[in-house]
């Protein structure tokens, strides 16, 4: 299997299974010198783990960060960083009915069809839990970073979305709920929404809004290889991603030129920022904010009719723990591919600069 790396210069490869002894990583190319805060690290994979609400799944997991590499006294030392979290509650009995069955809208025929075995335990490879170690990564990236904010939040979820600009949010609310949203009015909207669906068996989608301020122009390397290029390839590759955009999106479609042009001041800011804090595909040193759209969860415990390996129609019913909606658990993990892909145009930067 290819495609397990992500990155040129800050370069993360994760391994393992849902359901497996355990998942991991290697990040090469990390600078030396970083004093890390492992405690820090270990928050953002906390916000990620599953069993921490009741609007999530159930899986009970400590996803505890083992560093096997590169860190010497809490530093980096510019070598490889190995890390390991360990599976502890894998409750494989409840995909044996899968066995032979394609769940609609999973990658299990697309992976039977490519590789010619699965591991139907969870999704194996498949599976959101490879996430928790692109978490580790990003906090580590985080880190690095440490004048750029990047801040994600919950912005809608089905057909309740939030009415404000991003500039009106407490960014500080965020993680005073577990639906993740900064406005408290409309997070209890989506909590409420989330528990009718999980109570009918089915599930939600919704969007998650990232902001990245303080980030330098100059970022970006035209032509395929632009900023929010690579923003967008970030967030595809999350499980469940079904759609992104900067900047004014798709809105900015609908508008004219004379009004979607972003005015400069004098300083090289701009008045407005439909551009999204990009522009050629090279950061300008405005906020760069986008919207992820996530699809619903595709295991839902309804009854549904699908096929087997040999073609047969036939009848399943999802078991065990799973999200309602993905979206809470999933903010922690686009703040850490936004985090990826900012420290490697950061590294590429400091490389120009020195040649």
């Amino acid at each position: 299997m290819a495609g397990n790396s992500f990155g040129k210069l800050f370069k993360l490869t994760t391994f393992g299974e849902s359901h497996g002894v355990a998942i991991g990583g290697v990040i090469d190319g990390c600078p030396a010198g970083i004093q890390l805060d492992l405690d820090a690290i270990q928050n953002e994979l906390d916000r990620r783990r599953p069993g921490q609400s009741k609007i999530v799944t159930q899986r009970k997991e400590p996803d505890t960060v083992e560093f096997y590499s590169g860190i010497f006294e809490g530093v980096t030392t510019g070598t490889p960083i190995g890390f390991v979290i360990k599976n502890t509650n894998q409750k494989s009995k409840d995909y044996s009915h899968i066995k032979d069955v394609y769940r609609p809208s999973h990658a299990d025929y697309t992976y039977d069809k490519k590789y010619g075995v699965r591991d139907y335990r969870g999704g194996g490879r498949s599976s959101a839990r490879e996430t928790a170690s692109r978490v580790v990564a990003g906090a580590i990236a985080k880190q690095f970073l440490n004048s750029i904010n990047i801040n994600a939040f919950t912005s809608a979820v089905g057909n309740i979305q939030l009415d404000k600009p991003y500039q009106e949010l407490d960014f500080n609310k965020i993680e005073t709920n577990v639906i993740r949203c900064p406005d408290e009015t409309i997070a209890e909207k989506m909590i409420s929404r989330i528990s009718e669906i999980k109570k009918q068996g089915d599930t939600i989608g919704g969007v998650i809004t990232c902001v990245i301020q303080n980030v330098p122009a100059g970022l970006g390397e035209p032509v395929f290889d632009k900023l929010h290029a690579e923003l967008g390839k970030a967030m595809l590759s999350i499980n469940a991603v079904k759609g992104f955009e900067y900047g004014s999106g798709f809105e900015g479609s609908k508008m004219l030129g004379s009004v979607h042009n972003d005015k400069f001041n004098e300083d090289g800011s701009t008045q407005t920022n439909l551009s999204g804090g990009v522009q050629g595909g090279i950061s300008n040193g405005m906020d760069i904010f986008f919207n992820v759209a996530f699809k619903p969860v595709a295991t839902t415990l309804q009854k549904q009719e699908t096929i087997n390996s040999s073609g047969e129609t036939v009848e399943m019913q999802g078991k065990g723990r799973h999200d309602p909606c993905v979206v809470p658990r999933a903010v922690p993990i686009v703040e850490a591919m936004a985090a990826l892909v900012i420290a490697d145009y950061m590294l590429l930067r400091r490389q120009e600069t020195n040649n």
